[in-house]
């Protein structure tokens, strides 16, 4: 790839206003564009390349300028919400965006992918037990989480459309609630404010009165181990990938342990 053609790539999408009073700076990251638009991406760069394919092969398939700001917003969104990555003209899937593709893991990967913003994230963990304020109300609490003034409104209003798209608005758009993956999956009724919801955990309380609550997304990966002892090698690497996904959202390195990790199935060569 040539060296025009890296500078079309976007830049981080700085959250920042300029006003008379200077430049006020968000804080805390979150998204200009909803979750869709990012699933959109995601799903070009399959439907091009399954895992990987090239900036300008990209646009086209978007039918965009690969030069466009447009575009490169598209991709640079697609990037927060960790579902791919770029370097030098090439786009590649990340694991948890190669789920997203997968329309029997789709569900459950829109979660994970919504939860990967830090703002909503931090929305989420205030007000999962709880009712969220009004349209008003809610600006103001992303603004103490960090937005800056004069983006409030927008932030807010691509967060609710990203957690409809997610699917935390089931019960009404007044409540974040975490969606259940597989029917009625205790992964998805740990978190719920419903009373209802919470009545897995109470049965396990006499057994497991120690038991710490995990968070939702080891809860999802747990959810989808298979129930029989057939799983084939392709499967188990799928779920491995799944894992590091999250566990690199949960988990930081220390300055002195990191390192990648690499999952690949090497079958047996035939005598």
């Amino acid at each position: 790839m040539n060296e025009a053609a890296k500078k079309q790539e976007p830049e981080e999408v700085e959250t920042t206003e300029t006003s008379e009073g200077g430049r006020e700076r968000s804080t805390i990251a979150f998204p200009y564009l909803p979750l869709d638009d990012a699933v959109e991406v995601a799903k070009a760069v399959h439907t091009v390349g399954g895992q990987t394919c090239q900036w300008d092969q990209l646009a086209a398939q978007l039918q965009q300028a690969a030069n466009g700001g447009g575009f490169r917003m598209r991709v640079q969104t697609a990037k927060l919400y960790g579902l791919l990555t770029y370097d030098r003209g090439t786009v590649t899937l990340t694991p948890l965006g190669t789920r997203i593709c997968d329309p029997e893991q789709e569900k459950a990967a829109r979660v994970e992918s919504f939860l990967t913003i830090p703002l909503y994230k931090a929305v989420y963990d205030q007000f999962k037990n709880g009712t969220l304020p009004p349209s008003s109300g809610l600006e103001t609490a992303m603004g103490s989480l960090g937005v800056a003034p004069k983006q409030k409104e927008r932030a807010r209003q691509v967060f609710q459309r990203s957690a409809t798209q997610a699917g935390f608005f089931a019960f009404g758009t007044n409540k974040l609630v975490m969606p259940s993956v597989r029917g009625s999956s205790p992964a998805a009724n740990i978190t719920s404010p419903e009373g209802k919801d919470e009545e897995p955990e109470e049965k396990e309380k006499p057994d497991k009165p120690e038991r710490k609550r995990r968070d939702p997304l080891i809860e999802g990966l747990i959810d989808r181990l298979p129930e029989d002892d057939k799983w084939d090698l392709q499967g188990r690497r799928k779920w491995l990938m799944a894992a590091l996904s999250v566990f690199d959202l949960m988990y930081k390195d220390s300055e002195d342990n990191k390192g990648t990790i690499t999952i690949e199935v090497e079958r047996n060569s035939a005598k």
